[in-house]
C-alpha cells in the first residue's frame, strides 16, 4: 500500500490533514479536512471562515484552487505506480457560483491512464453545502515513472 495512503488510514482524517499541512504549509491556510482518501478519489472539506473570504464574503477563488489542488495532489499521490513521482504543471479553473458555505473538494482520477509517463488532467469539482457546483479545475499533474 502506498505510503500516504497508509498514513491515511492509521492517522484518521483530523490528524492526517494536520501533517500534512505541516509537511506543505500553505494548505493550511484553507484549514482543510481531508476526509476521503482512496486511489483514484479524494476529498478535501474546506470551512467556511473569514479567513478565506473576499472583499464580497464569499470564498475566495485562490481558496478554492488551493482545496482543488490538495484534492488532486493527494489523489494523484495514491493512484500512480509505486516509485513514480509527480508534479501539478497547471491549472484551468471556472467560477460557477458565488460560494457562500462550507465547501467539499472532490478530485477523481477514474479513467486516466496512470500506468504511463506523462501529462495526466484531473477534475476536481468543489460543491457547497447544498449540493450545488461552485467551482471546477482540470489540474494537469505531470507523472515520471521510476
Amino acid at each position: 500500500m502506498n505510503q500516504v495512503l497508509s498514513l491515511f488510514k492509521s492517522a484518521g482524517p483530523e490528524a492526517f490533514s494536520k501533517m500534512t499541512c505541516q509537511m506543505a504549509p500553505y494548505f493550511s491556510t484553507i484549514n482543510p479536512l481531508i476526509s476521503e482518501l482512496s486511489p483514484n478519489s479524494a476529498t478535501v472539506q474546506l470551512p467556511f471562515a473569514k479567513e478565506v473570504t473576499n472583499h464580497l464574503g464569499t470564498v475566495h477563488a485562490i481558496a478554492m484552487c488551493n482545496a482543488a489542488e490538495l484534492a488532486a495532489g493527494l489523489m494523484t499521490d495514491v493512484t500512480i505506480p509505486a516509485g513514480a513521482r509527480w508534479i501539478p504543471k497547471g491549472m484551468t479553473v471556472e467560477y460557477l457560483l458565488k460560494a457562500k458555505t462550507d465547501l467539499t473538494a472532490v478530485a477523481c482520477g477514474e479513467g486516466i491512464d496512470w500506468s504511463s509517463a506523462g501529462d495526466k488532467v484531473v477534475p476536481v469539482t468543489v460543491t457547497d453545502t447544498e449540493g450545488k457546483t461552485v467551482f471546477t479545475a482540470h489540474i494537469t499533474m505531470n507523472v515520471k515513472l521510476a
